[in-house]
């Protein structure tokens, strides 16, 4: 996730531009700076575990996500916020278990394949992410308080001459959005983006249409380091332009913890709100 090189700087444009809007200059560098330090703080995101909480219409489901010998593993640690029975909580313990050992008692060549698919996985979220910088056009608007604190906020529209890297790139030329960035860290506060175009993503058996649109928010874990505190998409496409197909997700993280020092029970949700 993210890291803050140029805070001295930052601090230096505070009384300039914090309380009013930016020139183009100073927002494509906060920009570009704020881009940076994402791209630090996701690369050492795998570093730790963390506590999900996963919001659908039919309930919710909370997990201790643990790394285990190069990929995650969900822990089930409650369902709709209630305590697993015993026979529940015996049966996650041993599925966890034997996943430890599975693991352990992988080849090399299986041990590979199976992180390879995790990083291929986690680099395809980060691209579309970090893509959004090149992707968009930023126009300061000025300051909101978030937090009790004062937060820079740019509007984002596609940028006319990007091309997009990858097929999952292309919904970027389609979306528009907000980027509020903290000006001390150029953390990201929050990013919101929505399709405003149908956009083919697929070949041209699928569109993603209208109405598809993302939230993500970011809080510190350390002093130099921030990671996800809350996503949340909602996603409508259509395919083969007949079936409509619609989905969304909520998902919050919480009590960030170096690999193998993460307790399950930090994840319930008694201790949801003060970990958040």
């Amino acid at each position: 996730m993210f890291h803050r090189p140029f805070a001295i700087l930052g601090l230096l444009w505070l009384p300039v531009c914090s309380f009013g809007q930016m020139t183009a200059t100073q927002t494509q560098e906060t920009i570009r700076r704020s881009a940076q330090a994402t791209h630090a703080d996701w690369e050492r995101a795998s570093n730790f575990d963390f506590c999900e909480r996963d919001q659908t219409k039919a309930g919710s489901r909370t997990y201790a996500v643990l790394m285990i010998e190069g990929s995650p593993y969900n822990r089930l640690v409650q369902v709709n916020d209630s305590d697993l029975s015993s026979e529940q909580e015996a049966l996650e313990q041993q599925k966890l278990a034997s996943t430890v050992q599975r693991r352990h008692q992988e080849t090399p060549e299986q041990r590979s394949k199976r992180a390879t698919q995790y990083q291929k996985e986690r680099r395809r979220d980060q691209e579309l992410l970090e893509q959004l910088t090149a992707a968009m056009d930023f126009t300061s608007m000025g300051t909101e308080w978030v937090d009790s604190r004062p937060v820079d906020v740019f509007e984002a529209t596609p940028h006319r001459g990007y091309v997009p890297i990858s097929r999952d790139t292309h919904v970027l030329t389609v979306m528009k959005g907000k980027l509020w960035i903290d000006p001390s860290s150029f953390r990201w506060i929050k990013v919101q983006a929505g399709v405003v175009k149908p956009v083919s993503i697929v070949g041209f058996m699928a569109r993603v249409q209208p109405g598809t649109r993302f939230t993500l928010e970011e809080s510190p874990i350390a002093a130099d380091m921030w990671l996800p505190r809350h996503f949340a998409v909602q996603s409508r496409a259509k395919i083969a332009f007949f079936f409509e197909k619609y989905s969304e997700a909520d998902e919050t993280y919480f009590d960030y913890k170096p690999n193998g020092t993460l307790s399950a029970d930090s994840c319930k949700s008694n201790n949801a709100t003060t970990n958040h």
